[in-house]
Formats: structure tokens, C-alpha cells, sequence
């Protein structure tokens, strides 16, 4: 395993156990959310499942771009 290829799966178990540690609190806070609205219940679990992918979008382009450096 080469440097590179070490950092990124060192960058990847970070970002899954820090999902992971906000997913086990996600249904507590869904809860907290609905008994305001609903709505915004739905809207904070939206926006968290598209956040943990759009962190790995941002990584996978942010290593294409450096990646003829």
C-alpha cells in the first residue's frame, strides 16, 4: 500500500466513523426535530444522507484535481 493510496483509506474510515457516530444520533434528534415539525424532521434527514455523499464527492474531486501534482 503506497502513501497515497494509505491516506485515502485513512481519510475514508474517518469520515465513516464520524457519520457513523452522527447516524446513531440521528433518530434522537429527528425526534427533537418532529415534535416542532415534521417538515423539518424530513429536511435534516435529507440533508444528512446527501452531506455524507457530498463529502465523498468532494474528496474524489478534490483528488482528481490533484492527482497530476
Amino acid at each position: 500500500m503506497d502513501r497515497d493510496t494509505r491516506n485515502a483509506a485513512i481519510a475514508a474510515l474517518w469520515i465513516m466513523l464520524l457519520f457513523g457516530i452522527a447516524a446513531f444520533y440521528l433518530p434522537t434528534v429527528m425526534l427533537a426535530l418532529g415534535s416542532l415539525s415534521t417538515v423539518l424532521a424530513g429536511i435534516f434527514g435529507i440533508v444528512f444522507v446527501l452531506a455524507f455523499f457530498l463529502v465523498f464527492w468532494l474528496r474524489a474531486r478534490s483528488q482528481r484535481k490533484n492527482q497530476g501534482k
